[in-house]
């Protein structure tokens, strides 16, 4: 299976700063991001992804830590400090630009050996920090976000691999007639070309994805090597599985060569009983004022102040997703839980705070383990994206007690067998103008 860490802060669960053992102190540090890819890199694990957020809501800095370094700045050190691992950075296609973006992720490929990966995401906040103009709507982002992507595709085949002659004797670094203008002029964007960066060690960077609506996916098909989703249960990690693939196929793509990871929050101890007992107690830690806040937020600022918080929230408050302008899968997911499963509001709020919507196990490295195992048996995932709970005593169990399980099952590697992050995911470096999903002109 493929596995990958989402880093960032000391942990997912909105309370996990607040532990002794937490390092909350470091939450800026580098030491901190470099102990924590260390272990990562011990037991093998496929890449890091790290998450970002453009604004600040202040009203929960009482509560939780708010980390979001720039990702590619923090990769690039981390590049330095690690060999093998991938680095997966997340940038935004509705505040970016694509020429910018190629140059970003080209650069961390070469810094990094060939271990870069570009996270596209599309934004549901932070226009008032650009401009201030409101957010374009849904379906607009996607639009973007896909003549983006292709635009950055096309910047990373700009250079030939063999462009580069370095004949000193002749003083000729490069072939000018393998280094092509783009020409792209479209809807969205205006870049000439070439990338003043060299083709990528790679090829070209991974590209990663983490929509689920229908256009999310769509999207997804057409472009992603690995797609990041948010699913509570096996059955909703095979309908996606099994949807995605489909999708994929359709695109005229090899599924096979997409790897789909479910989030899932393992939250560990030594036994059972032990990840029971802190399950207790970070669920002692959450401020509910924050958690409620944090709730509505995800149902598009829906008040719940007046709403019993032991109930379900009324139907009715809560529109069907496809008019949801915002997150439009994780609002999905959560009015599920609320109009199909009758989750109280108390218990949505835990699922927001804990999990983001993510899959929550809890238990001993052995039972994680073999729930890692049946998700894949069962087609509902080819890996996961590992969310621990708390930070960096969740690392540890997770390094030292679940991957040996996973590695004695023979259901994960014991050592990598390539240095690139396209070696580790066992897809092959596409040629300049291969047609990888539809990411070329």
């Amino acid at each position: 299976m493929t596995l990958v860490g989402l880093i960032g802060g000391v942990g997912h669960h909105q309370g996990a700063w607040r532990l002794p053992t937490s390092r909350a102190e470091e939450i800026a540090s580098l030491d901190l991001y470099s102990d924590i890819a260390a272990l990562a890199e011990k037991g093998k694990l496929d890449a890091l992804l790290m998450a970002d957020g453009l604004g600040l809501d202040t009203k929960r800095l009482a509560s939780a830590s708010f980390p979001h370094l720039e990702p590619l700045m923090m990769l690039s050190a981390l590049a330095a400090r690690t060999t093998h691992i991938g680095l997966i950075g997340s940038v935004s296609t509705t505040f970016s630009e694509p020429y910018n973006v190629a140059r970003h992720f080209a650069s961390l490929d070469h810094l990094s050996n060939g271990r870069a990966a570009w996270n596209i995401v599309t934004s549901a906040y932070g226009e008032e920090n650009f401009g201030g103009s409101p957010l374009p709507s849904h379906a607009d982002r996607y639009e973007r976000a896909d003549e983006h992507v292709r635009t950055v595709t096309a910047l990373w085949d700009s250079w030939d691999d063999d462009a580069i002659l370095l004949d000193r004797a002749k003083g000729i670094y490069a072939d000018a007639g393998k280094v092509h203008k783009i020409n792209h002029r479209g809807k969205y964007f205006g870049v000439a070309g070439p990338l003043n960066v060299p083709r990528c060690p790679q090829g070209r960077p991974v590209i990663v994805q983490a929509g689920s609506s229908p256009r999310g996916r769509t999207f997804a098909a057409q472009h992603a090597e690995i797609i990041f989703t948010a699913q509570q249960t096996l059955s909703g990690c095979q309908n996606f599985y099994t949807d995605v693939k489909a999708r994929i196929g359709a695109a005229g793509r090899d599924p096979r060569k997409v790897k789909v990871l479910p989030g899932v929050h393992p939250l560990l101890g030594n036994t059972e009983s032990e990840a029971l007992r802190m399950e207790r107690e970070l669920r002692h830690l959450i401020q509910v004022e924050t958690g409620l806040d944090w709730l509505s937020k995800q149902l598009g600022g829906v008040d719940l102040s007046g709403l019993d918080p032991t109930k379900p929230i009324p139907e009715e408050l809560l529109p069907e997703a496809h008019t949801f302008q915002g997150r439009q899968s994780r609002y999905e997911l959560f009015r599920k839980l609320a109009v199909e499963e009758k989750y109280s509001i108390n218990r949505l709020m835990e699922a927001e705070v804990v999990s983001a919507g993510h899959w929550v196990t809890v238990g001993s490295p052995e039972q994680i383990a073999e729930r890692f195992i049946q998700h894949v048996a069962e087609r509902g995932a080819d890996g996961f994206i590992l969310l621990p709970s708390y930070l960096p005593d969740g690392w540890q169990l997770l390094v030292d007690g679940v991957i040996p399980v996973l590695q004695k099952r023979g259901a994960f590697r014991t050592d990598y067998e390539g240095s690139t992050l396209r070696d580790h995911l066992g897809l092959e470096r596409p040629a300049v103008g291969s047609r990888s999903g539809e990411s070329a002109f």
